[in-house]
C-alpha cells in the first residue's frame, strides 16, 4: 500500500533517519525526520496558480509544537493548542530564513511549510529536526527549490566544539550558535555566547558547515530515489528586456540624483517620485504593473549598489566603515525605574527598564517541562517609526524576532538571581527608524539597566553589518541604513562587549557567503562595535548604585521549611493578610528563602518582623508584646510572635495579690510578657509580673489598660 522510502546517517554521534511515501502523501513534499527519540512531520505545498495582483513570494512556514509530543495536555481551559508560542514564532523564523533565498528568480507561487513536533525525546531540541526535515520535503516535492540545505547546532565546552549537544549539554556551553547553508557556503546564523572571540565564533560557524555536508548528501539521495517530477522553472516575462530598458531611460538620471539626499525622508519623496513619473509615462495598458514596479527596484539596486563597489560612498555620504552619529541621554522619564534614549543616525530606541519581584516572573510552559523567566525584553516596532499610519494588532513574528535576539545580546551580562532577585522587564520603542532598530534596541536595553541599578559588569552594544557582492568584488558595510538592508545582500548583526561577542545574527539574501567575508565582517564590526561602547560610555559608564527610589526593595531572610506553612496559613490566609496590612509583596520559596519587596521601607520591615514572628522560637527568659485574647478566673491568654500563644497566670498578674483577672488586664490589652517556662506538653508559662520586676516598673492595672487602649 505505501512505497516507502528511508535514508538514515550518523549525525553528532545519534541516527538521523528521513522517511517519505507514508504519511501526508498529498503534499507536494512530506518527510517524518527523527532525531534520537524527536520525531517531526514536514510538509511542503505550492499553489499551482499565481496571482497576478502578488509582487513578491509568497511563503509561510510554520512550526508546531503539539503537547502530546512530550506526554502533556494543553493548560488553559479549552485544552487544546492555541495561538503560537514564542518559541513557534522563533523556529518557524528560523525555518523561513535559509530557504528564502534558495527559491528560483520569479517563482510567485503561493508555498506554504509546515512542521509539526511529533515526538520530544527532551534530549534534542525539534528546530534543527524541523529545518532538516523541512529541507528534504522541499527537496523532494518538485518546487523550484535550489536547495536542499543543511543546519546544526554548535556549543562550545571546555574549549571545544561540539555538535547538536543535547540540552542538557547546553547549560554547561559557553555558546547555542545555529547555523544553516547550502554546499557552497552558510546562509543563516543565530546565536547565543558568553563573550566569546571572533576568532571562536568563526570557528563555530565553519564548523556546523562542515559537520552538515553529510546532511546535503542525504537528502540529495533521498531526493534522488524519490523526488517527483519538477516545477517547470518561471522564465522573464514577455517583454521584460523592453521594460527593463525604458524604465531605465526614463529613470536612472533622476534616481541618480534622488539617491544623493541623504536625509531618509527627503530620499523617499524623490524616489517616489520617480517612481510614480515612471508608471504615469507607461500608462495602463502598456506593461503589467508588476514588471514596472520589478525593473524599477531593479534599476534602484542596480545604481546604489554600483556606486558603492566603484566610489566607496554610501548613500548618505559615508564610506564602508564609518557609524553614523550617536547620542545617549539616560534617566529621561522621571517614573521608570531607569530608562534611555538611544539615536544613531535616523534610527532611535527609546527604552524602558521595570524591576519587579518573583510574582512579575513569566511561566513558560514548553514542550521540555515548565520554567519560570526573570528577564524579559519586548520590542515594539509602531508604524510611526517610518512615517506611516497601518493597523496595529499584537507583536508580529519581527517584532518578537528583534525582541529575542536584543535578549540573547544582554543576557549572558545579567547578574544571577540570587545577587539580583528582581524581575527585569525591558521595552524598547523604536520611535525612528533607518536601519538595524535591533541592534540600537541592544544599545539602549543596556543603558536603561544600569540605569535602573541592574549590575551589569559592562555595557553591551550592537551593529548591523550589510554586503554588496558582485561576481568577485565584495564591498562589507558597517551600521547599515534601511535601503542598504533593502538592496544589499546581507543582513549580519554583531552584539557584544569590549570583551567578546555575546550574539550574532546572519541572513543571506544571495546563494551563500565564504568564510573571508564573514572574516572581514567580523572584524569590521568589531571597530564599530568599540567605538558604539564609546560613545554609550559618555551617558553612562557604569551601573547605577542602588536601585531607583521609585522601585521595590527587595530583602532576602531565611526561614526553616517547616515554618513555611505557618507563614502561608489555610488557603494562603496568613500571607495574604500580611501583604494587605504592610503593602508589601512577599514571595516565598521551597527552599525557606523569603523575598520580601516594598517601595516604602516600613512597609517591608513591618512585613519582615511580621515573618520573623510567626517563624521565630519563643526562648525562656526573653520578654515579647503580646495581645491578651481571653480572661478566665485563673488568668489570661496572650498571643505573641504572631501565632503563639502562652497562660498568664492570675499569680503573675502583678507583684501583689490579684482578685480578679480583669482587675489587671482586659481582651484587646496589648501588654509585654515575659517567657517563664515551657512544660513537657509545649504549653507556653508567661508573666506581667517578671516584666515588672525587671524593668523595676510598678505597672497597676489602670496603666495597663490605659497604655492598652
Amino acid at each position: 500500500m505505501f512505497k516507502e522510502f528511508k535514508k538514515e546517517i550518523q549525525f553528532g554521534g545519534r541516527p538521523l533517519i528521513l522517511e517519505t511515501g507514508k504519511v501526508a502523501r498529498q503534499a507536494d513534499g512530506a518527510v517524518m525526520a527523527t532525531y534520537g527519540e524527536t520525531k517531526v512531520l514536514c510538509t511542503a505545498v505550492g499553489v499551482k496558480s499565481v496571482n497576478p495582483d502578488v509582487d513578491f513570494f509568497p511563503l509561510t512556514v510554520n512550526y508546531q509544537e503539539k503537547t502530546f509530543a512530550a506526554g502533556k495536555i494543553p493548560g488553559g481551559f479549552f485544552k487544546r493548542e492555541g495561538r503560537p508560542s514564542e518559541k513557534e514564532t522563533l523556529t518557524s523564523r528560523l525555518i523561513d530564513r535559509p530557504i528564502r533565498p534558495l527559491f528560483a528568480d520569479g517563482f510567485r507561487n503561493e508555498t506554504q511549510v509546515i512542521t509539526t513536533v511529533l515526538a520530544h525525546d527532551l534530549e534534542n531540541d525539534p528546530d534543527i529536526v524541523s529545518m532538516i526535515g523541512a529541507s528534504a520535503a522541499l527537496t523532494v516535492s518538485g518546487l523550484p527549490f535550489m536547495g536542499p540545505i543543511g543546519g546544526a547546532r554548535v556549543g562550545y565546552v571546555g574549549g571545544e566544539y561540539v555538535l547538536n549537544p543535547r540540552l542538557e549539554e547546553l547549560e554547561n556551553s559557553e555558546l547555542n550558535l545555529v547555523v544553516a547553508g547550502t554546499r557552497e557556503g552558510v546562509l543563516m546564523v543565530e546565536s547565543e555566547a558568553s563573550e566569546l572571540s571572533e576568532e571562536t565564533m568563526l570557528g563555530a560557524v565553519m564548523f556546523g558547515h562542515k559537520a552538515y555536508q553529510e546532511v546535503i548528501d542525504a537528502i540529495i539521495e533521498l531526493a534522488e530515489a524519490c523526488a517527483k517530477e519538477p516545477w517547470e522553472l518561471p522564465g522573464a516575462p514577455e517583454g521584460a528586456d523592453e521594460v527593463s530598458a525604458k524604465v531605465r531611460e526614463l529613470a536612472e538620471s533622476d534616481l541618480r540624483e534622488a539617491y544623493k539626499e541623504t536625509v531618509k525622508s527627503e530620499r523617499q519623496d524623490r524616489i517616489a517620485a520617480v517612481k510614480e513619473k515612471v508608471v504615469a509615462a507607461f500608462g495602463e495598458q502598456e506593461a503589467d504593473g508588476n514588471l514596472v514596479a520589478g525593473s524599477f527596484k531593479n534599476l534602484e539596486k542596480d545604481i546604489v549598489r554600483k556606486d558603492i563597489l566603484n566610489t566607496g560612498q554610501r548613500i548618505d555620504g559615508r564610506d564602508t566603515k564609518t557609524v553614523r552619529p550617536i547620542e545617549c541621554e539616560v534617566g529621561i522619564l522621571p517614573r521608570a525605574h531607569g530608562s534611555a534614549l538611544f539615536t544613531r543616525g535616523e534610527t532611535q530606541a527609546l527604552v524602558v527598564t521595570t524591576l519587579g519581584t518573583g510574582q512579575d516572573e513569566q511561566i513558560i510552559d514548553g514542550l521540555d517541562g515548565d520554567y519560570r523567566e526573570h528577564f524579559l525584553l519586548h520590542y515594539n516596532f509602531p508604524p510611526y517609526s517610518v512615517g506611516e499610519a497601518s493597523f496595529r494588532l499584537g507583536p508580529g513574528r519581527r517584532e518578537i524576532g528583534h525582541g529575542k535576539l536584543a535578549w540573547r545580546a544582554l543576557k549572558p551580562l545579567l547578574p544571577e538571581k540570587d545577587d539580583f532577585p528582581y524581575t527585569i522587564r525591558v521595552v524598547s520603542e523604536i520611535t525612528e527608524s533607518n536601519g538595524s532598530s535591533s541592534m540600537a534596541t541592544v544599545c539602549g536595553s543596556s543603558l536603561s539597566m544600569m540605569d535602573a541599578g541592574v549590575p551589569l559588569p559592562k555595557p553591551v552594544a550592537g551593529i548591523a553589518m550589510g554586503l554588496i557582492k558582485e561576481d568577485d568584488g565584495f564591498a562589507v558595510l558597517s551600521d547599515i541604513l534601511g535601503d542598504e538592508d533593502h538592496l544589499g545582500d546581507m543582513d549580519f548583526k554583531v552584539a557584544g562587549t569590549e570583551a567578546g561577542v555575546t550574539s550574532l545574527q546572519m541572513d543571506i539574501k544571495i546563494t551563500s557567503i565564504t568564510e573571508e567575508i564573514m572574516q572581514t565582517a567580523l572584524a569590521q564590526a568589531r571597530d564599530g562595535r568599540l567605538h558604539i561602547l564609546g560613545e554609550m560610555t559618555k551617558a553612562l559608564s557604569t551601573a547605577r548604585e542602588g536601585v531607583s527610589e521609585n522601585a521595590p526593595r527587595i530583602t532576602v531572610i531565611q526561614i526553616n521549611k517547616d515554618k513555611i506553612r505557618e507563614v502561608i496559613g489555610p488557603g494562603g490566609k496568613v500571607i495574604r493578610e500580611i501583604c494587605e496590612e504592610t503593602g508589601a509583596k512577599i514571595d516565598i520559596e521551597d527552599d525557606g528563602t523569603v523575598k520580601v519587596a516594598a517601595v516604602d521601607e516600613k512597609a517591608s520591615e513591618a512585613a519582615i518582623q511580621w515573618i520573623k514572628g510567626i517563624t521565630a522560637e519563643p526562648e525562656v527568659g526573653e520578654i515579647y508584646t503580646g495581645k491578651v485574647v481571653k480572661t478566665v478566673d485563673f488568668g489570661a491568654f496572650v498571643n505573641f510572635m504572631g501565632s503563639k500563644d502562652g497562660l498568664v497566670h492570675i499569680s503573675e498578674l502583678a507583684p501583689h495579690r490579684v482578685g480578679k483577672t480583669t482587675d489587671i488586664v482586659n481582651v484587646g490589652d496589648e501588654v509585654k510578657v515575659k517567657l517563664i517556662g515551657i512544660d513537657d506538653r509545649g504549653k507556653v508559662k508567661l508573666s506581667l509580673k517578671a516584666v515588672d520586676q525587671e524593668t523595676g516598673e510598678e505597672v497597676t492595672g489602670d496603666e495597663k489598660q490605659a497604655s492598652a487602649g
